[in-house]
């Protein structure tokens, strides 16, 4: 038997198709064929803006503005960051490849850093390449910032719109509510905190465009779109283009808010929207800080944008024993409401059971509820109730004039109905509201 001696090269090269894997000094030799490695796809080229951008230098060569390295950048060269490229003398955007199951977020701005700068609610993030924001959802990819959660729709009901604590709003119409992941608050007394305390990652989701959920709206004969059940202000753009389809197909719209959206989204939004459900979880800076670590003003001024706009909405007090049940901060958020959304601004004081981080509190007494109200009417709003407190007798609507019940419900279930043209069938009274026409 002849023995020949080879080199290591000629060893490795008669291998042919075995792939070799290097570990530890040793090699792992596989049977697998290699396979044949996918070409990479091809950078987006943007120009960018002399003056702005860029400023040219003679010899061909540019400096960059874009961050504070102001680099120099000769033709046919790349900046430090590697994202920016000198063509021809003039300078160009190097950006990857879109994932195309993604959609880039609206309000933000980008940096030459390559940082996003989210401006869509009261936080404003500060992204860093490759990193989210507050909310989990909103990630910035090659410095532009996109939606984790756009078509990704982990929960949908029907229901009837009392269930969203609108009163005001065509009694018992059919809505079809959808959420997705994630949220932008971080509140210990969430019950639906199975889907918005959780990373789009955690749960499984439903790709469903926004002509599919208008499809399946229709198909079920619901009158209203809700986007509800976790914040809606995380998949904005999912519920612009939801609300805008819906739209033109007939359909009318609302959302169930936290209030924490800044105005200039919170107004485009609104061109698109009949109702809204917001959330005043309480009336003390503390109180947000501590339990839901969010802030209590930007809410407000989404209430004083809500008013200005003219959309119809009602707001909801979650009213938790130890928590937000102090009575003069209740009477402080009632002066505040009257007098500067109006006497007529439907209010709804909502009892509280044990949920998430709060199990140890118990549920809160029907008479802190009742002494709520009280407090609200003696201070002079037309309509408020109590809810979640199924049979109550605050659960129905009454005319601020003649004291006859108008609408009769029970929990989320509407009885019977005394309205003539929008006016209180037994003093002819205007209840603000829209309504059914009979």
């Amino acid at each position: 038997m002849e023995v020949r001696r080879i080199t290591r090269r000629d060893f490795i090269k008669g291998l042919g198709g075995l792939g070799i894997l290097a570990l530890s000094g040793g090699a792992i030799i596989s049977c697998a064929k290699r396979e044949k490695t996918p070409p990479v796809k091809e950078r987006v080229v943007i120009e960018l803006r002399e003056g702005e951008d860029y400023i040219k230098l003679e010899g061909g060569g540019v400096r960059c503005l874009g961050c504070l390295n102001r680099c120099v950048i000769q033709e046919g060269g790349v900046g430090i960051c590697k994202a920016r490229q000198n063509k021809g003398g003039r300078l160009y955007d190097l950006e990857p490849p879109e994932d195309p199951s993604l959609r880039e977020a609206m309000w933000y701005r980008r940096s030459g850093d390559k940082r996003a700068f989210c401006e869509l609610c009261f936080r404003g993030c500060i992204i860093p390449e490759g990193q989210r924001g507050f909310c989990r959802v909103r990630e910035n990819r090659g410095g532009r910032l996109y939606s984790l959660v756009y078509g990704k729709t982990v929960s949908w009901q029907i229901m009837p719109i009392e269930k969203d604590t609108m009163y005001h709003l065509l009694p018992n119409a059919g809505v079809f509510a959808l959420a997705t992941a994630s949220c932008n608050f971080r509140c210990k007394q969430c019950h639906n905190w199975q889907i918005s305390q959780r990373g789009p990652e955690e749960l499984r989701s439903l790709d469903w465009p926004p002509d599919e959920i208008v499809r399946r709206a229709t198909e079920n004969r619901c009158i209203f779109i809700s986007c509800t059940m976790n914040e809606p202000t995380v998949f904005y753009e999912y519920m612009l283009d939801i609300a805008k389809l819906a739209k033109e197909r007939g359909l009318l719209t609302l959302f169930r808010s936290n209030g924490a959206m800044r105005p200039e989204p919170l107004r485009e939004l609104l061109k698109y929207m009949d109702g809204v459900s917001l959330d005043l979880k309480g009336f003390s800076a503390d109180f947000y800080r501590e339990i839901l670590s969010a802030e209590l003003e930007p809410v407000l001024e989404t209430l004083k944008v809500l008013k200005e706009d003219g959309v119809l909405f009602e707001i909801t007090n979650l009213v938790i024993p130890t928590l937000n049940d102090n009575f003069e901060d209740i009477r402080r958020m009632c002066i505040w409401i009257k007098e500067n959304l109006g006497k007529e601004t439907f209010l709804h004081f909502n009892r509280f059971f044990p949920a998430y981080k709060l199990t140890h509190l118990p549920p809160t007494p029907i008479e802190t509820l009742e002494m709520a109200r009280e407090i609200a009417v003696e201070v002079g709003l037309d309509y408020v109730y109590i809810g979640n407190a199924p049979g109550h007798k605050y659960n129905s609507t009454f005319c601020p004039r003649c004291g006859e019940m108008v609408i009769h419900r029970i929990h989320f279930v509407v009885i019977g109905i005394n309205l003539v043209g929008g006016r209180c069938k037994f003093c002819g009274h205007e209840i603000p509201g829209i309504w059914w026409r009979w």
